[in-house]
């Protein structure tokens, strides 16, 4: 089914270099339907050349952009945000088509990109300094804010619209310029956002985009993570690839943020509204068909409830439809790539080997194509099994029995990542404890749905730091500079 657009120049295939269209190094990326594994078009596989030409273009770019008032920055941010909700649209259909999710998830995450842009329009004014009380006579002193400098933002596949806005929108709000590589998989919907900012009125070089294969991915983003004119790097992705971002960024000492892995706990206390409950993980794990970094990964449920959870549940996942985005009823559109369903098939095996067992779901849907897996509900998973230690990514939920509190409590810490948790509970005692003691940056209390652009997101232990959203992610673009004046009497 070819991609029909209203508007047909936001299916872009170059990359866009101090304001113009620029094409690769000659080698080519396909860019696919995960539905189908059809070709949607080709972008450019670039390599170093077009990573410093990105650089060089964005470092002449930023001392203009740098002292243009935060004012006009922002009135340009807006009109960015106006043609991206113009647009809803046609960028739901790039989502759907080159990531797989459905239509309506597909313009819904066009809406939640936006929030982000609108809202760091509105912060771009608001970066106030502060006055500080001198300790001696004749001497004023002050802390202004400044943009770091160049960014360089590293995006996923899972969201191409909501990372890109999420990293871009507060940088140049802050006064940055940006050079981005976006994931190999699903460029074509950061292209026509890039395109309708510079239509906004992004000056040329503010913003650059280059795209490249998985292959070619190290040789772009090492040039940016060597050069000391790139002060800062924005990246969502693998906990693997993060450190050695930090690791490789360190001799230039470049400000980081880090939005890395996660092993989600999701727990139902013996106290909690369980058909609240099971409304509220429907929505956090099958969003994206389980594809985002902040869906349950692990499900505790107390004895007292489990088996009520678990009924109600496994006859909610298995009345999800399932199918291409092209069929305005699915609910489950198809994995992104073929890794990904390996990965989960993978982890299904090894739990039901391992004792599990699989209430609904657990296979391939080949009738389908090979990138569809059934949406999935275990009983009987521990710690020991795959889907309980890695991330699985995908729509399976592995139901583990507990006790008590504090074994919970435990279990749910029990793991190197600390990016989100969920807990469901009516004790009023109890939920200050359980999200006190929970070792994670974000934490869902009776709610499944905790993203906004006005909340700081972000992990701790090995799912990284800085954070994203909210004044807090301002912040994360910008340095303090002490000014110190004397000889005022």
């Amino acid at each position: 089914m070819p991609l029909t657009l209203t508007r047909a120049d936001l299916l872009r295939s170059a990359n866009f270099i101090a304001g113009q269209w620029t094409p690769g190094p000659g080698a080519l990326l396909a860019v696919t339907d995960p539905a189908t594994g059809a070709t949607i078009t080709q972008v450019p596989d670039s390599g170093a050349a077009e990573a410093l030409a990105a650089l060089n273009a964005a470092h002449a770019a930023f001392p203009a952009w740098k002292k243009l008032p935060a004012r006009q920055r922002a009135q340009t941010i807006k009109r960015w945000n106006d043609l991206v909700l113009a647009h809803q649209d046609d960028l739901g259909r790039l989502i759907s088509r080159e990531q797989g999710k459905p239509l309506a998830e597909g313009k819904g995450e066009v809406a939640y990109a936006a929030s982000y842009i609108e809202w760091f329009a509105e912060e771009a004014t608001r970066m106030n300094g502060e006055v500080i009380p001198a300790p001696v006579p004749g001497r004023r002193m002050f802390a202004l804010k400044e943009p770091v400098g160049v960014v360089a933002a590293i995006t996923p596949w899972n969201f191409p619209a909501a990372m890109i806005a999420r990293k871009i929108a507060p940088a140049l709000a802050a006064g940055c310029t940006v050079v981005c590589k976006p994931a190999e998989d699903t460029p074509l919907t950061s292209l026509a956002l890039v395109l309708l900012a510079h239509e906004a009125g992004v000056p040329a070089g503010v913003l650059n985009i280059v795209t490249a294969s998985r292959e070619k991915t190290p040789e772009v983003v090492d040039l940016w993570l060597d050069d000391a004119r790139v002060r800062k790097i924005t990246f969502t992705g693998s906990t693997p690839v993060g450190k050695h971002l930090a690791r490789r960024s360190a001799d230039t000492l470049k400000k980081l943020s880090l939005e890395l892995g996660g092993n989600a706990p999701f727990i139902v206390f013996e106290d909690a509204d369980v058909d609240a409950a099971v409304d509220g993980f429907m929505a956090a794990k099958f969003r994206n068909g389980g594809q985002t970094c902040v869906c349950p990964n692990r499900v505790f449920v107390h004895d007292r409830v489990h088996d009520e959870f678990a009924s109600k549940l496994s006859a909610r996942v298995a009345a999800l439809k399932v199918g291409p985005a092209s069929d305005l009823a699915s609910q489950i559109g198809p994995m992104i790539n073929d890794r990904a369903v390996e990965k989960i098939a993978r982890h299904v095996q090894d739990a039901v080997a391992r004792g599990a067992k699989v209430l609904t779901g657990g296979q391939r849907l080949p009738g389908l194509g090979p990138t569809y897996y059934a949406p999935t509900v275990l009983v009987g998973a521990d710690a020991s099994m795959a889907c309980s230690c890695e991330e699985t990514f995908g729509p399976v939920a592995p139901l583990t029995r507990f006790a008590t509190e504090a074994e919970v409590i435990a279990a749910a810490n029990d793991t190197p990542f600390g990016l989100a948790a969920y807990f469901y509970s009516n004790d009023v005692r109890r939920i200050w404890r359980v999200a006190d003691a929970l070792e994670t940056g974000i934490v869902g209390i009776n709610e499944g749905v905790i993203a906004a652009e006005a909340a700081p997101f972000g992990g701790v232990k090995e799912s990284g730091y800085g954070r994203e959203g909210s004044t807090h992610g301002l912040d994360d673009y910008l340095h303090t500079k002490y000014l110190c004046q004397g000889q005022l009497d």
